[in-house]
């Protein structure tokens, strides 16, 4: 049996007549680039996501590069992130002349420990940026806190993480900034690129805007450099379509995650674990086994999707070599890195098809499990 990792060829056979529609009123109008469409998407995510105002971008990646830009950082100046997530997180760090500061990641979610934050500020930190990864809220009471007391500005890398809710609030409305991505395997996916900057503060929200459109404070006038970053109408159109079925679809994945959670109790496949206070969208279903790269290549042989989210760290990537990092020096991030493996958890997975993964998973290491 053939099982993808993610099927969005699914997806789209569910809603392809309110995606068609979508699409072909915004041809229909020709208003290709920023416009209506991407004020509703905007007005209707900012709601969602609990907060006052919401900017849509041409990427997650340059989410978080103007997000970063809107709090001043650049040359000279550190920010706080984790070195066990996607490269963007720390590239856009790199990009403005700041310099990346990793802090190791809490073995049980992966996520940056806030216990390590404050031994790694110094008179240069300017932020701290933790990632929701996974699709699973940081613990952020005592990311805030310390924020707070040392004068940081907190950008969440939310981009696995839409309606991911810590102690019930959500995603992208805990720090200063959130950054979102619509890349299409997200659970809020577009048909391209897209991204989305979220905020409480008016006057930010409106330097964002600014700031995606080179800067621009009027027709041909510039009192900053800024990106080419819109996020265009087809891409808000999709994304509405797809807004008003996201619970249902995150909701989904928890249910498949919970079937696996309880098909690998006992064996020695350790399931993802879920804070008990925080709702996890599980962007990602990802297990710490044994041998792993054995079992990679098993269930590659056997026609099931799988996928290694990060093989290699960020701090043992050549591009930062510079920053002086070395082997060992984040444990926790390099054995998730040997050890985790992602399997597949998408909504319209079925009963048949998660069974025949977590069987073969649990046959490899000659146990049936649960």
């Amino acid at each position: 049996m053939q099982v993808p990792l993610l099927d969005l060829r699914r997806q789209y056979r569910t809603i392809k007549d309110e995606i068609d529609t979508a699409i072909a009123e915004v041809v229909e109008t020709q208003y290709f680039r920023l416009g209506p469409k991407v004020k509703e998407f905007e007005e209707r995510t900012a709601e969602y996501c609990q907060t006052a105002h919401a900017v849509g971008v041409a990427s997650g990646t340059d989410a978080l590069l103007l997000a970063l830009m809107v709090e001043d950082v650049g040359p000279g100046d550190e920010v706080i992130t984790t070195p066990y997530t996607f490269f963007s997180t720390a590239g856009v760090i790199w990009r403005l002349g700041a310099r990346p500061v990793f802090v190791d990641i809490d073995p049980a979610t992966c996520n940056i420990d806030p216990s390590r934050i404050e031994a790694a500020v110094t008179e240069r930190t300017r932020a701290v940026m933790p990632v929701h990864l996974y699709g699973q809220c940081v613990e952020m009471e005592p990311i805030l806190e310390i924020s707070k007391r040392r004068g940081l500005a907190v950008v969440e890398d939310a981009a696995q993480a839409i309606g991911a809710e810590e102690r019930g609030r959500r995603a992208g409305s805990l720090g200063d900034l959130g950054c979102f991505s619509f890349f299409p395997s997200k659970n809020l996916g577009g048909y391209g690129d897209g991204g989305l900057v979220t905020t409480a503060d008016e006057v930010v929200a409106g330097r964002l805007t600014r700031l995606r459109e080179h800067g621009e404070c009027g027709q041909y006038l510039h009192d900053e450099v800024g990106l080419n970053s819109r996020l265009d109408a087809i891409q808000a159109a999709v994304l509405l379509v797809k807004l008003r079925h996201l619970d249902g679809w995150s909701d989904g994945r928890a249910r498949n995650a919970a079937y696996y959670n309880e098909r690998f109790e006992g064996s020695d496949v350790v399931a993802p674990y879920a804070r008990p206070d925080s709702r996890h969208i599980y962007n990602q279903y990802v297990v710490r086994v044994p041998r792993r790269d054995e079992l990679l290549a098993h269930l590659r042989e056997q026609g099931i999707g799988c996928a290694l989210y990060y093989p290699v760290p960020l701090h043992l990537q050549k591009c930062f070599e510079s920053l002086g990092y070395g082997e060992g020096d984040f444990p926790e991030s390099e054995r998730a890195s040997r050890e985790t493996i992602a399997i597949p958890v998408f909504s319209l997975l079925t009963e048949e098809e998660r069974d025949h993964v977590a069987t073969t998973i649990l046959a490899f290491y000659g146990g049936g499990g649960n």
